[in-house]
């Protein structure tokens, strides 16, 4: 049975408490981690909490999984970026912001490059999406934004959304609400017809109700 909180930690303070294990086990590059229950049992948060946090860092390449083996530390310092961020933040936690403008500057360019693509906009998968949309079946925040920026095809651009997203303040895990769907899938609608104005123009009404909902949680 998981422990009762795995959602009770955010992102960074994963990382940060991995990285204090692993400097606690004098751990070096080639060594095996401890396992997903020995750190969700010292960290006391639930596996799937942890299995997230340790699939994140692994496409960082910060880590490598061998299979039938365990999880291995990987050279993390050809990973500058992850650690010029992570420092950045860590030390400057009121730079939180220039993290979320600067992960909306790769979103904005994704919804743009997709429009204004014949072929990118007109993949069968935006279609499946605007079905998902006006259905019941829920959708979480970041599965339409990860594929919009996969999508796009820069892959750099998708590894450093990957990383801006998991040290966001915005709760992309939350499933979307009725008026987001709406908006969604008018972004949906206006990029497919490649019109990236207005598609990105409905992309930041949609993130406006969500940092709007983020401050209404901090007034309480």
């Amino acid at each position: 049975m998981e422990n009762s909180r795995p959602s009770s930690k955010r992102f960074l303070d994963i990382v940060s408490d991995l990285r204090t294990i692993i400097k606690e086990e004098g751990a070096v590059i080639g060594d095996k981690l401890p396992s997903e229950r020995v750190l969700a049992d010292r960290l006391q948060v639930g596996r799937s909490t942890i299995r997230e946090a340790l699939r994140s860092l692994e496409l960082l390449g910060l880590i490598e999984t061998r299979r039938g083996e365990g999880t291995f530390l990987a050279d993390y310092k050809k990973h500058q970026l992850v650690e010029i961020l992570s420092t950045f933040i860590m030390q400057h936690p009121q730079s939180l912001k220039y993290v979320d403008d600067t992960r909306r500057i790769h979103e904005r360019a994704a919804i743009e490059s997709i429009s204004n693509d014949v072929e990118r906009r007109a993949l069968p998968v935006w279609g499946s999406f605007l079905a998902k949309l006006k259905g019941t079946e829920p959708i979480v925040r970041e599965e339409l934004l990860q594929e919009i920026v996969v999508i796009s095809g820069n892959r750099l651009s998708l590894k450093i959304w990957f990383l801006l997203k998991q040290y966001s303040r915005v709760p992309f895990h939350e499933v979307m609400k009725e008026e987001e769907k709406e908006i969604a899938a008018n972004l949906l609608n206006e990029m497919m017809n490649g019109n990236s104005r207005l598609a990105v123009m409905r992309y930041t009404d949609w993130l406006d109700i969500v940092n709007g909902e983020r401050r209404g949680e901090h007034e309480c």
